[in-house]
């Protein structure tokens, strides 16, 4: 078992039950998606995952581990094991393509070194060859405040993967692109980890999209866990039944994003 989630709530300073009594287990290799109305828990759950957001209540195990029980260092070696691609790209505009991927092996350097950007010939190597797995590798040298967002996010694929996470956390990296744009990034993200085998958890507003790419469906309606099973199995029904009441009362606390321009240190490179 890779990821087991048991009895999960999270509950925020303004009252906000974002999460209730959610439970799951994850196998290596599958690609989950988590779909529910805007406000349903998703970005929560998944920020709780990599500890991005403390949980009030239960346990989250990765690979054994209760990652609630752990010290910031070891957090930070857990966190070289989960990547994460983001709705908003975070990435570095004012860097090149090839920076921003290399990026991901922040968590494998010292701080002098990541902030100096030292690399070795090896990792650059790699880079270049992830890039390539999402047809970006012409770009390399390109800023990225001068890609479309479709090519922004396959930067962000290739920065995940460049960290060699056993699990990718996925948090609407469609939701700001165009149908087709969003099913090429789907495309590519579904080969990649199928190809390196890495487990993959998607947050998804797009049910068709979720259906087409993911081995297993998970729905969250208010915080609560309503629908957890194969593909296949999500009716009509099931999908009315999820999202009877899409006008949720409350929204979740919003993530404070950092300002893409300035140079930030992912969480797992935090002293």
């Amino acid at each position: 078992m890779l990821l087991s989630i048991k009895n999960v709530s999270k509950k925020y300073n303004n009252g906000t039950e974002a999460l209730k009594n959610v439970s799951f287990d994850v196998e290596k290799g599958e690609f989950i998606s988590i779909i529910g109305p805007s406000g349903s828990g998703k970005s929560t759950l998944l920020r709780s995952i990599n500890k991005m957001t403390d949980i009030s209540e239960g346990s989250i195990l990765f690979e054994n581990q209760n990652i609630e029980k752990l010290k910031k260092k070891e957090i930070n070696l857990v966190r070289r094991e989960i990547g994460m691609i983001f709705q908003n790209y975070n990435l570095v505009e004012r860097l090149t393509v090839i920076e921003n991927v290399l990026h991901g092996r922040l968590g494998y350097k010292s701080v002098i070194a990541g902030i100096l950007g030292i690399y070795l010939e090896e990792e650059k190597k790699e880079a270049f060859a992830f890039l390539e797995k999402v047809n970006m590798a012409k770009y390399a040298y390109q800023k990225c405040s001068e890609l479309s967002g479709g090519q922004k996010q396959r930067v962000g694929i290739a920065r995940a993967i460049m960290q060699k996470p056993k699990l990718l956390l996925c948090d609407e990296p469609i939701a700001s692109l165009d149908p087709k744009t969003a099913e090429n990034i789907m495309d590519y993200l579904r080969k990649i980890v199928s190809e390196l085998k890495i487990t993959c958890i998607v947050n998804l507003h797009q049910v068709d999209i979720a259906k087409k790419y993911s081995d297993r469906i998970i729905a969250l309606n208010k915080g609560e866990k309503v629908f957890n099973d194969k593909t296949e199995n999500l009716t009509n029904d099931v999908i009315e039944f999820v999202y009877k009441n899409e006008e949720n009362d409350y929204e979740e606390e919003e993530e404070k994003v950092e300002d893409p321009g300035d140079f930030v240190l992912p969480p797992f490179f935090e002293e």
